[in-house]
């Protein structure tokens, strides 16, 4: 019994509750469900899924109690729960084994379908069990079991590859100029400090990526005895589908991607473009708006020049913050301002009022707004960067020069200076990072377009600047049975925000080849807060 084991044995009486913590930008999640009915789907020998051990090759699944989640999750209560035992690293099977958390949530149908939906997280480095309350407050358990798993390093996992200490340096540097040389260092500092740490208690770097979590996946279902599922991957976990579905087709009956990030595409240059197109539709949304465009004329040219602007010349003020006794110093200088963009389109009804109100000299809300996120108690020590860095270090970088990264940024947005192009959103320092991450790159074949006929949603927003809609088309030229749905008006992930892609996403898992659209139809844009 391994010292993970002995602990949540004797934590069985706990069981999980209330609700998880939600995202950095404040994603809202809505929806009343009805509590899980004892019926239970069933796996390939008749015992209900997640309730026998069960050893397939060099993977086992053990029931026990709930993963561990940084909160209570109401949503797991009455979950089946255990721990699935695979190889760290497969190319050496007599080597370590890692464990992963399970969780089962039973479907609301007195009758449920045989074939559960598996929740693929985002990231690289969010825990799925964690996000329970996102996917079931979305009503994918309607009819089918959803099942949570950690991916490798995450939360619940045994180890975890968190690395508290580069939460800690983000929060500090929002008092900090964002992609100065200083901040370089010092970023790069802490991302070597993390490496250092795991690789000190023994993880092996090279096997945190996404071939090593596809396999993970599939040991799953061969040890739940489960002949097909379907999977539904949110951000990254959309990344990782795609893997899955090129390396394991054979158990898929269908996958859902949600902010859909390609493997083939991922870098630098990709994340410039999905910037430009979130951004772009909500400048056109205000501009659509006779209020809006009113009081907010030229929202792209205002956000262009405030970007130069500050990149010269960076300003500096004081917030305060919920749970901060003193004021927080920030900093906003162009790569800041680009970053705070990206994110901001979750909270796009107060984006024009934000970018005027700087304009005019009052950063306060688009400060508080950016350092928010970062020092906020979720944002501390629950992301796995040691995944996170496998993923970008082993499949991104390699297959990216610094050229290549540079020119997306000048492509998507010629005016700004070249230090701000120069350090993609999301991904600041990134090409440094990985140098000191040290790890192999991954198999050339990880870069290779998905292709089959596995019935596939690819659902997109028109206001992801994170991954642009853009990337749903381009998925599907190689899927033969995708259906491409862009929800207008919604930001990065929108089955978090968006009633009617919930609905679309229950109905596709119902019937494959034909998603229920219609509620697209009536769909209205947000209504733009306008300043006296």
């Amino acid at each position: 019994m391994t010292r993970r084991q002995a602990h949540r044995r004797r934590r069985t009486a706990r069981r999980l509750l209330a609700t998880s913590a939600g995202v950095a930008t404040g994603l809202l999640v809505t929806g009343l469900l009805s509590a899980p009915t004892q019926t239970k789907a069933h796996a390939d020998d008749g015992a209900p899924i997640g309730t026998v051990a069960r050893t397939v090759g060099d993977a086992r699944y053990e029931p026990g109690p709930c993963p561990k989640t940084p909160e209570p999750v109401e949503e797991l209560e009455g979950a089946r729960c255990g721990t699935l035992t695979v190889s760290e690293n497969r190319a050496e099977p007599s080597g370590k084994t890692i464990e992963l958390g399970v969780a089962i949530v039973p479907a609301t149908a007195g009758t449920p379908k045989s074939d559960p939906i598996v929740w693929l997280a985002g990231g690289p480095g969010d825990d799925a069990v964690g996000e329970a309350k996102l996917a079931i407050g979305a009503g994918l358990n309607r009819d089918r079991d959803v099942i949570l798993m950690s991916q490798r390093g995450t939360y619940s996992a045994d180890p975890t590859a968190l690395c508290p200490n580069i939460d800690q340096f983000n929060a500090r540097a929002v008092g900090l100029v964002y992609d100065a040389p200083s901040t370089e260092r010092l970023h790069v500092e802490a991302t070597k400090a993390c490496r250092d740490q795991l690789a000190g208690r023994g993880l092996d770097l090279s096997a945190y990526n996404d071939t090593e979590s596809a396999a993970d996946y599939e040991d799953l279902r061969s040890t739940l005895g489960i002949k097909q599922w379907n999977l539904y991957g949110i951000s990254y976990g959309t990344h990782l589908a795609l893997v899955y579905m090129r390396l394991h087709p054979e158990g898929l009956r269908s996958v859902g991607i949600d902010g859909i990030l390609p493997p083939s595409r991922a870098g630098s240059a990709a994340t410039w473009s999905s910037a430009r197109q979130g951004i772009d539709g909500l400048f056109k949304a205000c501009a659509d708006q006779p209020a809006c465009d009113k009081r907010y004329p030229n929202l792209s040219a205002t956000f262009d020049k405030l970007v130069s602007d500050l990149e010269a010349k960076p300003v500096t003020t004081t917030v305060t913050l919920p749970g901060h006794d003193k004021p927080v110093k920030v900093v906003l200088d162009g790569g800041a301002l680009v970053n705070w963009m990206t994110s901001a389109t979750h909270v796009a009804p107060q984006v024009p009022r934000a970018l005027d109100e700087l304009a005019h000299g009052k950063p306060q809300r688009i400060a508080r707004q950016w350092a928010g996120g970062k020092l906020s108690p979720q944002a501390i020590g629950r992301v796995a960067h040691g995944l996170a860095y496998g993923v970008f270090c082993s499949a991104w970088t390699p297959y990216e020069s610094q050229e290549q990264a540079l020119k997306g940024g000048q492509d998507a947005f010629p005016s700004f200076p070249r230090s701000v192009q120069a350090q993609a959103p999301q991904l600041t320092f990134l090409r440094p990072d990985c140098d000191v991450w040290n790890v192999p790159p991954a198999d050339p074949s990880i870069r290779d377009v998905t292709r089959g006929d596995i019935p596939t949603l690819a659902l997109s927003g028109s206001f992801d600047s994170q991954t642009g809609a853009d990337n749903g088309p381009y998925v599907a030229r190689t899927l033969s049975k995708a259906k491409v749905v862009t929800i207008p008006y919604q930001p990065h992930v929108v089955i978090a925000t968006s009633k009617c892609a919930q609905e679309i996403a229950v109905s596709f898992f119902d019937t494959p080849d034909a998603p229920k659209t219609g509620c697209l139809k009536g769909l209205e844009p947000p209504e733009f807060e306008i300043a006296p």
